[in-house]
């Protein structure tokens, strides 16, 4: 919004009085202090714009008295800035279709952080066509909306025809078993996406399994109807990033997801920590390790572990060279499992491992002793136990012990 570039009128000799105090010609209005930066931008844009064409603020303004819906002032203030964040606003669906009339004549925006708003399906659907539209936004965040099945549909089906989105995290949305096919969709036809956050829903083995059969039978015939999200993952040619953490994953689910992480050559990083993976989760994680030859960050914390899961976790150990960080904490796997762990490293001269992270979990003497003689062998290997703390940075290979 444009700011006042001169005082009231109404009072000239007050004004020729402090024209003439300050030096400056009398009739010159004196701008407000702050002001000509805004001024100049706001010139800058009214300059670009074709004749007749409104300005962002103005659309929204209109559309915000359409919908009766309160604005956002800090969309008004956010201008031509690469990010607009609007976290816990309470804007509702209402205020979703106000917002999605001006965000489609925004070209500047690039990262999208609507969390915490109570969007719900209808929100969700509003804002689909922007997205769809969009050839700016790449990074979108709409956790935490209760967006439920009709909301993925409509959010999923939007970023299959927008290759610009990147990133979108679908966090605490109350996902289920419906959902999953349309999320299979997604994976299975947006190449452009790296990373995609599914982290505190309610995905459990049904939805994994059996929620995706149409898209299962579509691109991978001759596989049984019960394996479903995993051939979605292996089909999937471009995703880096995968989080499933905090949902209902159980065995069947995790073997899936194992099944499809074998084939893929793309993902990176994958966290199906806080689920119930178990030991048949863990048994055919490892044997994907064993294969799988690009993924570095591998996160099972909380999965309902024990010793003979994790040394059926370790065969895969025992070959793998690209594997940097495996998070197995708060596993009952106690100190026998994770020294089963630790002895499938030291068996791999070849193993690029940099941290073990086995907090929360009570080790002996004897595991100690273990993990002395490996870090003679691996000196950039750290260990994390319940009694050792280490600060592991990732972002910049170093490695602090506290």
């Amino acid at each position: 919004m444009r700011g006042p570039l001169q005082e009231p009128g109404g009072k000239e000799a007050q004004d020729e009085g402090a024209a003439a105090a300050s030096g400056r010609p009398a009739g010159v209005p004196e701008a407000e202090k702050g002001s000509g930066a805004g001024s100049d931008s706001d010139q800058e844009t009214e300059g670009a714009r074709k004749p007749g064409e409104l300005g962002n603020d103005t659309l929204y303004l209109r559309s915000c008295r359409a919908h009766s819906v309160v604005p956002a002032s800090c969309f008004l203030r956010q201008g031509n800035a690469p990010e607009l964040s609007l976290r816990h606003r309470g804007l509702g669906p209402q205020g979703a279709r106000a917002l999605a009339c001006a965000l489609t004549s925004n070209p500047y925006i690039k990262r999208l952080d609507l969390r915490d708003n109570g969007l719900c399906g209808v929100g969700a659907e509003a804002l689909a066509g922007t997205l769809s539209k969009s050839r700016s936004i790449c990074d979108v965040d709409l956790s935490e909306n209760w967006l439920g099945a009709e909301g993925a549909r409509a959010v999923c089906a939007a970023l299959v025809v927008s290759p610009a989105v990147q990133r979108v995290q679908l966090a605490g949305n109350g996902l289920e078993e419906q959902a999953a096919q349309y999320l299979a969709e997604l994976l299975l036809a947006h190449t452009g996406l790296k990373s995609l956050d599914l982290s505190y829903n309610q995905l459990n083995d049904q939805a994994v399994l059996e929620g995706m059969i149409s898209v299962n039978k579509k691109v991978c015939r001759g596989v049984s109807e019960g394996e479903t999200l995993g051939p979605a993952l292996a089909e999937n040619t471009g995703l880096m990033e995968l989080s499933v953490s905090w949902n209902h994953l159980g065995g069947p689910g995790a073997v899936a997801f194992a099944r499809g992480l074998e084939a893929n050559i793309f993902l990176r990083v994958l966290d199906i920590s806080y689920n119930g993976c178990g030991d048949s989760g863990a048994s055919a994680v490892g044997e994907a390790l064993k294969t799988n030859s690009v993924l570095e960050e591998l996160y099972m914390g909380n999965n309902r572990i024990s010793a003979a899961g994790a040394l059926s976790l370790g065969l895969g150990l025992r070959v793998n060279q690209t594997l940097r960080i495996l998070a197995v904490s708060r596993n009952p796997m106690r100190s026998e499992g994770c020294s089963g762990v630790l002895k499938s490293v030291q068996a791999n001269p070849q193993s690029a491992l940099e941290l073990l992270d086995f907090s929360d979990i009570q080790v002996n003497r004897e595991f100690d002793d273990l993990a002395s003689s490996v870090k003679v062998i691996l000196p950039g290997l750290c260990i994390k136990t319940a009694a050792r703390r280490v600060e592991y940075k990732k972002e910049f290979g170093r490695l602090q012990t506290t």
